[in-house]
């Protein structure tokens, strides 16, 4: 399993190992990822012991809304015995899947209509946050047709936090959930110029001009360890525990735009092929957006993309 180590120089300039360890009470370990929910998983907040019902006859530790309009259940475990936050997660979104009218509106009275609206049904996720996972957990991961992140927690000196995914599965479309998108697709009425939408075919509707352009583009963002590709309602998210780059296809300019988790006062911009998203309103999410139109474009970006993965 991966080893998160942390490392701090001495008065001889030396670096020390800082010792992690686990948290006392795991509401504490709760209270703290919910107050940075969104800068640390890219997760809005909705609710924290929400109810299910005398049916389902439990409390969700962390209910949210993602960054791509996915709904999340978020369980804690303090230790390593991560059998019963697993098993909690799964049972919990059984009881989401059936509560689909009760959670839109939640994020109705918490985000507004506009977020309620959003939520993509096809594919929830679950977060499970422990000390540690063991060797069948990751497996069940493997086998379970729920989209999971195992995600390790550390607690060092000096209020540090670090969450490490240590294991994720992107789990399956449901037919009930693909087909109530569709259906919403279908109400929605398209321009000329709007971007391609995606189905569960996922990347066999990329633009046959921007193929070529695409496939190294996905090689690109797919060479920096474990990459989530996940196709997505109107772009395609490349994702770890965040977000860390969105593809969207212009095909009426043969381009293809690349939203990365980048600060814009970090980079120098450059017109016509990078621009700070901040405060415009796009698909997508990240704060640079990258014009593509060329391989030569691509390799200019390299730099960028690589950032952004070191820094997720």
């Amino acid at each position: 399993m991966a080893e998160l180590m942390l490392f701090r120089q001495d008065a001889d300039g030396r670096d020390v190992e800082l010792p992690g360890s686990t948290v006392a009470l795991e509401v504490e370990l709760q209270r703290r990822v919910e107050a940075g929910l969104e800068e640390m998983l890219g997760i809005r907040f909705l609710a924290s012991e929400y109810a299910t019902g005398p049916w389902h006859r439990g409390r969700i530790d962390t209910l949210g809304l993602d960054e791509n309009g996915s709904p999340v259940v978020i369980e804690f475990k303090k230790g390593s015995d991560s059998s019963g936050v697993l098993s909690q997660a799964v049972s919990y979104l059984s009881w989401l899947q059936s509560a689909h009218h009760e959670f839109e509106a939640l994020v109705r009275k918490v985000l507004g209509a506009e977020a309620a609206e959003s939520v993509d049904w096809r594919r929830p996720r679950m977060v499970c946050i422990a000390a540690g996972f063991s060797h069948h957990d990751r497996v069940a991961v493997q086998r379970l047709p729920e989209r999971i992140d195992l995600v390790r927690y550390r607690v060092f000196e000096g209020g540090l936090l670090s969450l490490l995914l240590v294991d994720s599965s992107p789990g399956s479309l449901t037919a009930a959930s693909s087909r109530r998108h569709r259906e919403r697709d279908a109400n929605v009425g398209s321009a000329p110029t709007a971007p391609v939408t995606f189905s569960a075919a996922g990347v066999g509707h990329v633009p046959a001009c921007l193929r070529d352009l695409y496939t190294e583009l996905d090689d690109a963002l797919t060479a920096w360890g474990e990459v989530e590709v996940a196709p997505l309602r109107h772009y395609i998210a490349y994702r770890r525990l965040v977000n860390v780059a969105s593809v969207i296809f212009r095909p009426k300019h043969e381009a293809i735009l690349v939203y990365l988790r980048l600060d814009p006062d970090s980079i120098e911009l450059e017109e016509g092929f990078s621009r700070d998203m901040r405060g415009i309103g796009h698909l997508g999410t990240g704060d640079v957006e990258v014009r593509l139109v060329s391989p030569a474009d691509l390799e200019k970006a390299a730099p960028l993309i690589r950032r952004a993965f070191e820094a997720a």
